[in-house]
Protein backbone atom coordinates (compact mmCIF):
# COMPACT_ATOMS: atom_id res chain seq x y z
CA UNK A 1 0.00 0.00 0.00
CA UNK A 2 1.26 3.32 -0.77
CA UNK A 3 0.95 5.75 2.55
CA UNK A 4 0.61 9.65 2.26
CA UNK A 5 3.40 11.83 3.31
CA UNK A 6 1.69 12.53 6.66
CA UNK A 7 1.71 9.11 7.54
CA UNK A 8 5.62 8.45 6.39
CA UNK A 9 6.85 10.95 8.27
CA UNK A 10 5.42 8.95 11.55
CA UNK A 11 6.16 5.69 11.01
CA UNK A 12 8.71 4.71 8.02
CA UNK A 13 11.32 2.51 9.06
CA UNK A 14 10.03 1.99 12.57
CA UNK A 15 8.22 -0.80 14.58
CA UNK A 16 7.37 -1.39 17.85
CA UNK A 17 10.49 -2.80 20.06
CA UNK A 18 10.26 -6.16 19.69
CA UNK A 19 11.58 -7.20 22.90
CA UNK A 20 9.52 -4.56 25.21
CA UNK A 21 6.86 -3.54 22.91
CA UNK A 22 8.40 0.10 23.13
CA UNK A 23 6.17 2.52 20.85
CA UNK A 24 8.89 5.10 20.15
CA UNK A 25 11.95 4.42 18.68
CA UNK A 26 14.71 3.66 21.43
CA UNK A 27 17.84 5.32 22.13
CA UNK A 28 20.00 2.28 21.32
CA UNK A 29 22.91 3.64 23.37
CA UNK A 30 25.61 1.21 22.96
CA UNK A 31 29.44 0.59 20.89
CA UNK A 32 29.06 -2.28 19.94
CA UNK A 33 26.84 -5.71 19.48
CA UNK A 34 26.81 -9.82 20.39
CA UNK A 35 27.09 -11.99 17.39
CA UNK A 36 25.27 -15.19 17.60
CA UNK A 37 28.45 -16.93 16.96
CA UNK A 38 32.01 -17.14 15.06
CA UNK A 39 30.16 -17.36 11.49
CA UNK A 40 27.63 -14.94 12.25
CA UNK A 41 30.46 -12.67 13.19
CA UNK A 42 32.42 -13.47 10.19
CA UNK A 43 29.36 -13.41 7.64
CA UNK A 44 28.99 -9.25 9.01
CA UNK A 45 32.34 -8.27 8.29
CA UNK A 46 32.51 -9.77 4.90
CA UNK A 47 29.20 -8.39 3.90
CA UNK A 48 27.19 -11.03 3.49
CA UNK A 49 24.99 -10.12 6.11
CA UNK A 50 23.20 -7.33 7.17
CA UNK A 51 23.41 -6.49 11.11
CA UNK A 52 24.85 -4.34 13.76
CA UNK A 53 28.50 -5.17 13.86
CA UNK A 54 30.01 -1.37 15.66
CA UNK A 55 28.19 1.94 16.09
CA UNK A 56 30.89 3.43 14.05
CA UNK A 57 28.72 1.87 11.40
CA UNK A 58 25.41 0.95 12.08
CA UNK A 59 22.89 1.56 14.92
CA UNK A 60 19.23 0.68 15.48
CA UNK A 61 18.13 4.29 16.52
CA UNK A 62 19.90 5.62 13.35
CA UNK A 63 18.91 2.86 10.73
CA UNK A 64 15.79 3.74 11.33
CA UNK A 65 16.23 7.25 10.83
CA UNK A 66 18.16 6.76 7.40
CA UNK A 67 15.04 4.62 6.35
CA UNK A 68 13.00 7.16 6.97
CA UNK A 69 14.35 9.83 5.21
CA UNK A 70 15.48 7.48 2.28
CA UNK A 71 11.40 6.85 1.78
CA UNK A 72 10.25 10.45 2.42
CA UNK A 73 12.82 11.35 -0.62
CA UNK A 74 12.15 8.35 -2.35
CA UNK A 75 15.57 6.66 -2.46
CA UNK A 76 16.12 3.29 -2.20
CA UNK A 77 19.00 3.98 0.89
CA UNK A 78 20.17 6.34 3.16
CA UNK A 79 23.45 6.84 5.11
CA UNK A 80 23.35 9.51 8.42
CA UNK A 81 26.45 10.86 9.66
CA UNK A 82 27.54 13.60 11.92
CA UNK A 83 26.51 17.13 10.17
CA UNK A 84 25.46 18.39 6.91
CA UNK A 85 29.27 19.33 6.23
CA UNK A 86 29.96 15.39 6.49
CA UNK A 87 27.16 14.67 4.66
CA UNK A 88 28.47 16.80 1.79
CA UNK A 89 31.95 14.61 2.09
CA UNK A 90 30.51 11.51 2.02
CA UNK A 91 28.47 12.19 -0.60
CA UNK A 92 31.72 13.20 -2.46
CA UNK A 93 34.27 10.44 -1.61
CA UNK A 94 32.91 7.41 -3.78
CA UNK A 95 33.10 9.11 -6.59
CA UNK A 96 36.42 11.35 -6.03
CA UNK A 97 39.61 10.83 -6.60
CA UNK A 98 42.99 13.15 -7.00
CA UNK A 99 42.68 15.31 -9.81
CA UNK A 100 38.97 15.05 -10.40
CA UNK A 101 36.32 17.85 -9.75
CA UNK A 102 32.64 18.88 -8.61
CA UNK A 103 31.08 21.69 -10.86
CA UNK A 104 29.27 23.40 -8.33
CA UNK A 105 26.78 26.16 -7.97
CA UNK A 106 27.53 29.46 -7.04
CA UNK A 107 24.25 30.20 -5.18
CA UNK A 108 25.20 27.96 -1.96
CA UNK A 109 25.54 28.32 1.65
CA UNK A 110 29.25 29.78 2.60
CA UNK A 111 30.85 26.92 4.38
CA UNK A 112 30.15 24.86 1.43
CA UNK A 113 31.69 27.24 -1.24
CA UNK A 114 34.79 27.12 1.51
CA UNK A 115 34.39 23.29 2.07
CA UNK A 116 34.76 23.22 -2.04
CA UNK A 117 36.83 25.58 -2.60
CA UNK A 118 39.32 25.26 0.07
CA UNK A 119 39.26 21.77 2.11
CA UNK A 120 38.49 19.50 -0.42
CA UNK A 121 42.02 20.63 -2.10
CA UNK A 122 43.91 18.51 0.22
CA UNK A 123 42.03 15.17 -0.40
CA UNK A 124 43.41 16.34 -4.93
CA UNK A 125 40.02 16.94 -5.52
CA UNK A 126 38.95 20.67 -7.17
CA UNK A 127 35.52 22.38 -8.03
CA UNK A 128 34.17 24.75 -10.25
CA UNK A 129 31.37 27.06 -9.52
CA UNK A 130 28.88 28.45 -11.99
CA UNK A 131 26.07 30.18 -12.17
CA UNK A 132 23.62 27.55 -12.34
CA UNK A 133 21.00 29.72 -14.00
CA UNK A 134 23.21 29.77 -17.44
CA UNK A 135 22.89 26.54 -18.17
CA UNK A 136 25.44 26.62 -21.32
CA UNK A 137 27.97 27.42 -18.57
CA UNK A 138 27.04 24.25 -16.64
CA UNK A 139 27.46 22.11 -19.41
CA UNK A 140 30.67 23.95 -20.49
CA UNK A 141 31.93 23.56 -17.17
CA UNK A 142 31.50 19.72 -17.30
CA UNK A 143 35.03 17.99 -18.42
CA UNK A 144 36.09 14.74 -18.66
CA UNK A 145 37.38 14.71 -14.93
CA UNK A 146 34.19 15.69 -13.16
CA UNK A 147 32.76 13.48 -11.23
CA UNK A 148 29.39 15.28 -9.77
CA UNK A 149 27.35 18.32 -10.10
CA UNK A 150 26.10 19.65 -6.95
CA UNK A 151 23.29 22.37 -6.40
CA UNK A 152 20.91 23.30 -3.90
CA UNK A 153 17.28 22.84 -4.45
CA UNK A 154 16.31 26.11 -2.58
CA UNK A 155 19.78 27.92 -2.29
CA UNK A 156 20.78 29.73 1.28
CA UNK A 157 20.59 32.30 1.59
CA UNK A 158 18.62 33.59 -0.43
CA UNK A 159 15.94 31.16 -1.26
CA UNK A 160 16.40 30.59 -5.32
CA UNK A 161 14.72 27.76 -6.60
CA UNK A 162 17.30 25.31 -8.86
CA UNK A 163 15.84 24.50 -12.28
CA UNK A 164 16.79 20.97 -11.18
CA UNK A 165 15.20 18.89 -14.77
CA UNK A 166 17.11 21.54 -16.36
CA UNK A 167 20.56 20.51 -14.42
CA UNK A 168 19.94 16.83 -14.27
CA UNK A 169 19.46 16.55 -18.00
CA UNK A 170 22.58 18.30 -18.47
CA UNK A 171 23.88 15.79 -15.44
CA UNK A 172 22.62 12.78 -17.42
CA UNK A 173 24.31 13.81 -20.64
CA UNK A 174 27.66 13.79 -19.68
CA UNK A 175 27.08 10.30 -17.73
CA UNK A 176 27.80 11.32 -14.20
CA UNK A 177 26.06 11.64 -10.96
CA UNK A 178 23.54 15.00 -9.75
CA UNK A 179 24.28 15.55 -5.91
CA UNK A 180 21.04 18.12 -4.68
CA UNK A 181 21.43 19.34 -0.99
CA UNK A 182 17.55 19.83 0.21
CA UNK A 183 18.19 20.97 3.33
CA UNK A 184 16.22 23.87 3.02
CA UNK A 185 13.16 22.62 0.85
CA UNK A 186 12.98 19.35 2.64
CA UNK A 187 11.41 16.42 0.83
CA UNK A 188 7.96 18.16 1.89
CA UNK A 189 8.64 20.89 -0.30
CA UNK A 190 11.02 19.25 -3.04
CA UNK A 191 11.81 16.02 -4.25
CA UNK A 192 14.89 16.01 -6.57
CA UNK A 193 14.84 12.30 -7.33
CA UNK A 194 11.72 13.34 -9.25
CA UNK A 195 13.73 16.11 -10.99
CA UNK A 196 16.80 13.85 -11.94
CA UNK A 197 19.07 13.81 -8.76
CA UNK A 198 21.07 11.05 -8.32
CA UNK A 199 22.12 11.57 -4.67
CA UNK A 200 19.98 13.98 -2.00
CA UNK A 201 22.07 15.40 0.80
CA UNK A 202 20.83 17.00 3.85
CA UNK A 203 22.04 18.93 7.12
CA UNK A 204 19.37 17.21 9.53
CA UNK A 205 20.01 19.72 11.64
CA UNK A 206 18.11 22.56 10.15
CA UNK A 207 13.99 21.34 9.07
CA UNK A 208 13.85 18.03 9.44
CA UNK A 209 14.81 18.22 13.30
CA UNK A 210 13.32 21.83 13.63
CA UNK A 211 14.13 22.29 16.93
CA UNK A 212 17.77 23.39 17.18
CA UNK A 213 19.03 20.84 19.46
CA UNK A 214 21.47 18.14 17.67
CA UNK A 215 23.35 18.72 14.26
CA UNK A 216 23.36 15.75 11.90
CA UNK A 217 23.49 14.83 8.06
CA UNK A 218 21.60 12.30 5.60
CA UNK A 219 23.04 10.88 2.10
CA UNK A 220 19.94 9.82 -0.07
CA UNK A 221 20.80 7.37 -2.85
CA UNK A 222 17.98 7.37 -5.43
CA UNK A 223 19.26 3.78 -7.01
CA UNK A 224 19.28 4.66 -10.44
CA UNK A 225 22.54 5.51 -11.55
CA UNK A 226 24.36 2.62 -13.18
CA UNK A 227 27.86 2.93 -12.02
CA UNK A 228 29.29 0.59 -13.74
CA UNK A 229 28.26 1.89 -16.96
CA UNK A 230 31.80 3.97 -17.38
CA UNK A 231 35.04 3.63 -15.76
CA UNK A 232 34.61 6.53 -14.18
CA UNK A 233 33.87 5.35 -10.72
CA UNK A 234 36.28 2.22 -9.94
CA UNK A 235 34.92 2.55 -5.98
CA UNK A 236 31.71 1.42 -7.01
CA UNK A 237 31.97 -0.57 -10.43
CA UNK A 238 35.85 -2.33 -9.43
CA UNK A 239 36.84 -4.70 -6.98
CA UNK A 240 37.43 -3.58 -3.35
CA UNK A 241 40.57 -4.51 -2.04
CA UNK A 242 39.32 -4.52 1.49
CA UNK A 243 36.69 -7.26 0.96
CA UNK A 244 38.60 -9.82 -0.83
CA UNK A 245 37.86 -8.29 -4.64
CA UNK A 246 33.73 -7.96 -4.01
CA UNK A 247 32.28 -5.05 -6.14
CA UNK A 248 29.74 -3.01 -4.39
CA UNK A 249 27.53 -2.37 -7.12
CA UNK A 250 27.72 -5.94 -9.23
CA UNK A 251 26.92 -7.51 -5.86
CA UNK A 252 24.40 -4.54 -4.07
CA UNK A 253 22.55 -3.43 -6.87
CA UNK A 254 20.57 -0.02 -6.40
CA UNK A 255 21.93 -0.11 -2.98
CA UNK A 256 25.48 -0.08 -3.90
CA UNK A 257 26.27 3.41 -2.48
CA UNK A 258 24.30 3.06 0.42
CA UNK A 259 26.20 -0.20 1.22
CA UNK A 260 29.36 1.77 0.37
CA UNK A 261 28.89 4.80 2.11
CA UNK A 262 28.56 2.00 5.32
CA UNK A 263 31.55 -0.47 4.88
CA UNK A 264 33.88 1.85 3.71
CA UNK A 265 32.67 6.03 4.15
CA UNK A 266 31.53 5.55 7.88
CA UNK A 267 34.09 2.42 8.78
CA UNK A 268 37.14 4.78 7.68
CA UNK A 269 36.31 8.49 7.77
CA UNK A 270 34.05 7.71 11.04
CA UNK A 271 31.91 10.62 10.87
CA UNK A 272 28.92 8.94 12.99
CA UNK A 273 25.76 9.81 13.75
CA UNK A 274 24.99 9.35 17.74
CA UNK A 275 21.66 7.76 18.65
CA UNK A 276 20.74 10.83 20.99
CA UNK A 277 21.07 13.21 17.84
CA UNK A 278 18.73 10.31 15.35
CA UNK A 279 16.14 10.34 18.18
CA UNK A 280 15.87 13.69 18.22
CA UNK A 281 15.64 14.03 14.29
CA UNK A 282 13.18 11.14 14.25
CA UNK A 283 10.62 12.97 16.93
CA UNK A 284 11.04 16.42 14.65
CA UNK A 285 9.82 14.51 11.43
CA UNK A 286 7.01 13.25 12.80
CA UNK A 287 5.74 16.91 12.82
CA UNK A 288 7.81 18.10 9.45
CA UNK A 289 4.27 18.61 7.11
CA UNK A 290 2.81 20.68 10.11
CA UNK A 291 5.65 22.52 10.55
CA UNK A 292 6.44 23.64 6.98
CA UNK A 293 3.16 24.64 6.22
CA UNK A 294 3.36 27.16 8.77
CA UNK A 295 6.80 28.20 7.60
CA UNK A 296 5.82 28.81 4.27
CA UNK A 297 2.54 30.56 5.46
CA UNK A 298 4.61 33.10 8.09
CA UNK A 299 7.46 33.38 5.16
CA UNK A 300 4.64 34.69 2.45
CA UNK A 301 2.86 36.94 4.39
CA UNK A 302 6.22 38.68 5.66
CA UNK A 303 7.77 38.75 2.50
CA UNK A 304 4.94 40.55 0.67
CA UNK A 305 5.04 43.24 3.74
CA UNK A 306 8.98 43.44 4.00
CA UNK A 307 8.71 44.27 0.05
CA UNK A 308 6.48 47.35 0.45
CA UNK A 309 8.65 48.66 3.85
CA UNK A 310 10.53 51.73 2.87
CA UNK A 311 13.64 50.68 4.89
CA UNK A 312 14.09 47.73 1.94
CA UNK A 313 15.71 47.42 -0.76
CA UNK A 314 15.05 43.86 -2.11
CA UNK A 315 13.45 40.74 -0.83
CA UNK A 316 14.58 37.54 -2.37
CA UNK A 317 11.37 35.57 -1.56
CA UNK A 318 10.96 32.93 -4.53
CA UNK A 319 7.14 33.05 -3.41
CA UNK A 320 6.75 36.35 -3.83
CA UNK A 321 5.25 37.14 -7.57
CA UNK A 322 7.71 39.74 -8.36
CA UNK A 323 10.83 37.45 -8.41
CA UNK A 324 12.41 35.89 -11.08
CA UNK A 325 12.49 32.03 -9.92
CA UNK A 326 8.29 32.30 -8.71
CA UNK A 327 7.72 30.62 -12.03
CA UNK A 328 10.10 27.63 -10.65
CA UNK A 329 7.83 27.40 -7.11
CA UNK A 330 4.80 25.43 -9.13
CA UNK A 331 7.29 22.92 -10.74
CA UNK A 332 9.80 22.42 -8.54
CA UNK A 333 8.37 23.23 -4.81
CA UNK A 334 4.07 22.97 -5.61
CA UNK A 335 3.54 23.04 -1.67
CA UNK A 336 5.80 26.61 -1.33
CA UNK A 337 8.84 28.16 -1.44
CA UNK A 338 10.07 27.25 1.85
CA UNK A 339 10.51 29.89 5.10
CA UNK A 340 14.39 30.77 3.91
CA UNK A 341 14.72 34.20 2.34
CA UNK A 342 16.93 37.64 2.50
CA UNK A 343 16.28 41.13 2.44
CA UNK A 344 19.12 43.95 1.31
CA UNK A 345 18.86 47.23 3.00
CA UNK A 346 18.75 50.71 1.76
CA UNK A 347 21.08 51.97 4.73
CA UNK A 348 24.25 49.40 4.14
CA UNK A 349 26.25 47.34 5.89
CA UNK A 350 25.56 49.20 9.02
CA UNK A 351 21.68 49.65 8.82
CA UNK A 352 22.10 45.55 8.48
CA UNK A 353 24.10 45.24 11.80
CA UNK A 354 21.64 47.14 13.81
CA UNK A 355 18.70 45.78 12.80
CA UNK A 356 20.15 42.47 13.49
CA UNK A 357 20.94 43.89 16.83
CA UNK A 358 17.53 45.55 17.43
CA UNK A 359 15.36 42.31 16.91
CA UNK A 360 13.85 40.91 19.92
CA UNK A 361 11.90 37.60 19.08
CA UNK A 362 14.32 36.60 15.96
CA UNK A 363 17.28 35.00 17.23
CA UNK A 364 20.70 36.10 16.10
CA UNK A 365 21.92 32.69 15.68
CA UNK A 366 24.58 30.99 12.83
CA UNK A 367 21.79 28.35 12.09
CA UNK A 368 18.08 28.00 10.13
CA UNK A 369 15.24 25.94 9.93
CA UNK A 370 14.07 26.52 13.60
CA UNK A 371 11.01 26.43 15.12
CA UNK A 372 11.99 30.07 16.12
CA UNK A 373 12.42 32.96 13.59
CA UNK A 374 15.87 33.48 12.74
CA UNK A 375 18.88 36.00 11.16
CA UNK A 376 21.95 36.66 10.33
CA UNK A 377 23.84 39.35 8.52
CA UNK A 378 25.69 36.28 6.30
CA UNK A 379 28.67 38.81 5.17
CA UNK A 380 29.85 38.89 8.31
CA UNK A 381 29.87 35.36 10.20
CA UNK A 382 28.53 32.40 7.49
CA UNK A 383 30.48 34.14 4.56
CA UNK A 384 32.65 36.16 5.97
CA UNK A 385 35.62 33.28 4.27
CA UNK A 386 34.67 34.26 0.92
CA UNK A 387 35.23 37.53 -1.11
CA UNK A 388 33.20 39.86 -2.25
CA UNK A 389 32.92 38.51 -5.16
CA UNK A 390 31.88 34.85 -3.91
CA UNK A 391 29.75 36.67 -1.15
CA UNK A 392 27.85 38.72 -4.26
CA UNK A 393 27.45 35.71 -6.15
CA UNK A 394 26.03 33.48 -3.42
CA UNK A 395 23.08 36.12 -2.81
CA UNK A 396 25.62 37.23 0.60
CA UNK A 397 26.50 40.98 -0.16
CA UNK A 398 27.25 43.38 2.88
CA UNK A 399 24.03 45.09 2.52
CA UNK A 400 21.62 42.01 2.91
CA UNK A 401 20.67 40.00 6.00
CA UNK A 402 19.19 36.62 5.50
CA UNK A 403 16.16 35.61 7.71
CA UNK A 404 14.66 31.87 8.67
CA UNK A 405 11.06 32.35 9.25
CA UNK A 406 9.92 30.12 12.01
CA UNK A 407 6.62 28.88 13.36
CA UNK A 408 5.61 31.96 15.32
CA UNK A 409 2.83 34.41 15.21
CA UNK A 410 3.07 36.32 11.43
CA UNK A 411 1.89 39.44 13.10
CA UNK A 412 4.39 39.26 15.86
CA UNK A 413 6.78 38.78 13.72
CA UNK A 414 6.05 41.18 11.79
CA UNK A 415 5.84 43.71 14.14
CA UNK A 416 9.61 43.14 15.63
CA UNK A 417 10.66 43.13 11.99
CA UNK A 418 9.12 47.04 11.96
CA UNK A 419 10.22 48.00 14.95
CA UNK A 420 13.80 47.12 14.32
CA UNK A 421 14.20 48.47 10.91
CA UNK A 422 12.62 51.76 12.32
CA UNK A 423 15.36 51.80 14.64
CA UNK A 424 18.84 50.97 12.08
CA UNK A 425 17.25 53.29 9.77
CA UNK A 426 16.51 55.85 12.48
Amino acid sequence: MAYGFNTLQVHAGAAPDPTTGARNTPIYQTTAYVFRDADHAAALFNLQEVGYIYSRLTNPTVAVLAERIATLEGGQGAVCCSSGHAAQLMALFPLMSPGMNVVASTRAYGGTITQFSQTIKRFGWSAKFVDFDDLDAVEAAIDENTRAVFCESIANPGGYITDLDAISAISDAAGIPLIVDNTSATPYLCNPIEHGATLVVHSTTKYLTGNGTVTGGCVVDSGKFDWSASDKFPSLSQPEPAYHGLKFHETFGALAYTFHGIAIGLRDLGMTMNPQAAHYTLMGIETLSLRMERHVQNAEEIAGWLEGHDAVDHVTYAGLASSPYNDRVAKICPKGAGGLFTISLKGGYDSCVKFVDSLEIFSHVANLGDTRSLVIHSASTTHRQLSPEQQEAAGAGPNVVRISIGIEDAKDLIADLDQALNTATA
